[in-house]
Order: C-alpha cells, then sequence, then structure tokens
C-alpha cells in the first residue's frame, strides 16, 4: 500500500466529505429522523393541493410563467397524516411519490410551474396524478385551469453609460528645509540667532474627472394586438424587438401587459483629484512659510441619456376597446418622451 503524503490526504478526506454531502445528505436526514419516506408505512388516502410560496395560501389556477408549491398528503387508516417537506412543513419527501404531470412541469421538490410560453396551454387544463410508491392504487389528481388575468410586462432597456475615470490626486509639497543649529559665540560662550528655515514647496494641482459615457438607446419595439376570441373575450398579443418575440394571452377584464423601452442613463462624470497639501514650512528663525495648497481638479460632465426606443402599435379594429390593457414606457435617459405610435388596422393571427 502506498504511503499518501499529508496534503493527498487531506485532499481525498474532502473529497469524500464532498460525495457525502452531495448524495448523502438526504438519507442522512432520514436516518436522524428529520426526513421519512412512505415505504411500508399503511396509507389509505392522498390529498394534494397548490399553494404560493410566500404566504402558502390556496392556488387555483396557473397563468404563463408562474408557479406555486405543491402539498400532498397522504392518510392512514388510523387518520394520521403525513405532509410533504416545503410549503407542506412536513417531513415526507417528494420521492415516496410518482407524479405524472401534463401541460405544468413538476421539479423534484415540488415546485408546479405553466411554460411562460402561451402556445404551450392555450385551449388546455394543466393535470397532475400523484401515486403512492409501490401503491399504484393510492393516488390523487389535480386539475390547474390556466389563467391570463395577470399583469405582464416586457424590458428592452438600453444600458446606462459607464462612469468617468476620478482625476488623480496632486503631490504632496516637500518640506522646506530646517535652519542649522546657531552658532555659539566663542567670546561670550552664548548661542547666537539660529537662521531662517526654508519655504516648503507647493502642493501640486489635482487631475480633472474624465466625462461619463453617454446611455445606450432603448430597442425598438412592435406591437400587434388583436382578440383571440370573444364571451368571454381574450386578447392575444405578439412584441417583436430584433430577434426577440413574445407571445401573450391576455383577460382584458384583470389583466395587462406593459412594455418598457428607456434609454440607458449617462454614466456620472469622474470626481476632480484633491489637490496636494502645501510642504510644511522648515524649523528656524523665521520659520519658513508653507506651501501652498494645490487646486483640486474639475469633476467630469455626466454622459447624455440614450434614447427611448420608439414603439409602434398595430390594434385590430375588434380590439380597439381594450387597448387601455396595453401600456409603455419609452423615456429617454434624461426623461424625454420617446416617440409612439398607434396603428389601427386588421392584424390577422399571431400563431
Amino acid at each position: 500500500m502506498h504511503n499518501l503524503s499529508p496534503e493527498r490526504l487531506r485532499s481525498a478526506v474532502v473529497l469524500v466529505a464532498v460525495s457525502v454531502a452531495v448524495s448523502g445528505c438526504t438519507d442522512l436526514a432520514v436516518r436522524l429522523g428529520l426526513r421519512t419516506r412512505l415505504a411500508g408505512v399503511p396509507i389509505s388516502a392522498v390529498s394534494v393541493a397548490l399553494v404560493t410560496r410566500r404566504d402558502h395560501s390556496a392556488v387555483s389556477a396557473l397563468g404563463p410563467g408562474q408557479s406555486a408549491q405543491l402539498v400532498i398528503v397522504a392518510t392512514n387508516p388510523d387518520g394520521q397524516k403525513f405532509v410533504t417537506v416545503g410549503a407542506g412543513g412536513g417531513k415526507v419527501l417528494f420521492d415516496s411519490y410518482v407524479i405524472d404531470a401534463s401541460v405544468v412541469n413538476v421539479s423534484k421538490r415540488g415546485r408546479v410551474s405553466l411554460p411562460a410560453d402561451p402556445l404551450l396551454s392555450e385551449g388546455r387544463t394543466g393535470h397532475l396524478r400523484i401515486t403512492l410508491v409501490g401503491h399504484p392504487g393510492v393516488a390523487a389528481e389535480l386539475h390547474i385551469p390556466v389563467r391570463y388575468d395577470i399583469a405582464y410586462q416586457l424590458d428592452f432597456p438600453g444600458a446606462d453609460g459607464a462612469p468617468g475615470m476620478d482625476g488623480m490626486a496632486g503631490f504632496d509639497g516637500m518640506p522646506g528645509m530646517d535652519a542649522l543649529p546657531a552658532l555659539v559665540d566663542p567670546a561670550t560662550g552664548l548661542p547666537g540667532t539660529r537662521g531662517p528655515g526654508g519655504a516648503g514647496s507647493n502642493g501640486g494641482d489635482g487631475g480633472d474627472g474624465s466625462s461619463g459615457q453617454d446611455g445606450w438607446p432603448a430597442a425598438n419595439v412592435r406591437i400587434w394586438m388583436r382578440l383571440a376570441r370573444a364571451e368571454p373575450d381574450l386578447l392575444q398579443v405578439k412584441v417583436l424587438s430584433g430577434v426577440r418575440q413574445s407571445f401573450f394571452l391576455v383577460d382584458p377584464h384583470g389583466g395587462s401587459l406593459r412594455v418598457l423601452a428607456n434609454g440607458g442613463q449617462g454614466g456620472r462624470g469622474g470626481s476632480g483629484g484633491r489637490g496636494g497639501r502645501g510642504g510644511r514650512g522648515g524649523d528656524g528663525f523665521p520659520r519658513g512659510m508653507d506651501g501652498q495648497d494645490g487646486r483640486p481638479g474639475s469633476d467630469g460632465r455626466p454622459g447624455g441619456g440614450g434614447a427611448g426606443g420608439t414603439i409602434t402599435v398595430s390594434v385590430d379594429p375588434a380590439a380597439q376597446r381594450y387597448l387601455s390593457c396595453l401600456s409603455w414606457s419609452n423615456r429617454s435617459g434624461d426623461g424625454a418622451p420617446g416617440p409612439a405610435k398607434i396603428i389601427v388596422e386588421p392584424v390577422s393571427s399571431l400563431w
């Protein structure tokens, strides 16, 4: 057997510890009683619900891009309940169940999400079938309707300008030379008068800060809106900017879409460098004059704001009454409103 150096031994111990932490923490939690699995536990019924992650309030439907937390409750013949970890606040691991999902996605930690693309869920209902591992007859089902009465927002911002460089500080002045000690009068034995101290040199001026860079302009945005269906009304919206396109279904009775295309703010100007301190006057009689402090540098100018993007909206006449569901902001980085144009014209199906 080869002898390991202390360094290699420490590395091996760390590697083993990391492997155990990554792959075995769940099993360790089960052994410690912090988590549990339902294998071998007699279960007579299973129920399921969706709740919000923040306050665990009930969720009855999901909109495109939204998510909720899954809570599964198993009950044994004696009425004892076993609740899943996470939002349920229990100890049961989700791998105690087989979860079959359609339309929605489910993570290993019980996060249920609806894809952001409405094309994947239009006209469909999310569905979960949850079966206890090893007990196919013990199952629960959950239907998850799709909702569109939510507030959407898209952002196509211009980048902010980079800040200017700060000026360099001025160099401090050199101190003046001290006068030599006074000479002793050989006739009297008394010290004479000491000579004057040297003047300190002036401090250097601080460097000027450089100007901030201008903010970048926002992208131009094209929006189409039409009535996807009537009774109940549902709006179909397409947003295009460059190669990025997004689709939305919006319930005009509670839903909305806000598009942002604001220009970037100009970068701040660099601060002027401080002036150098004047050098101290040298000791003597009289004492030398102190040098003057250098002047501080000037601050750089802030950069200009980037232009807001141009927004063009084409709305079908049948959907014109719902234009209030659509809003936008396309200010420049300096706060000036940008151009926007609304065209009422026939809009064919957007997908």
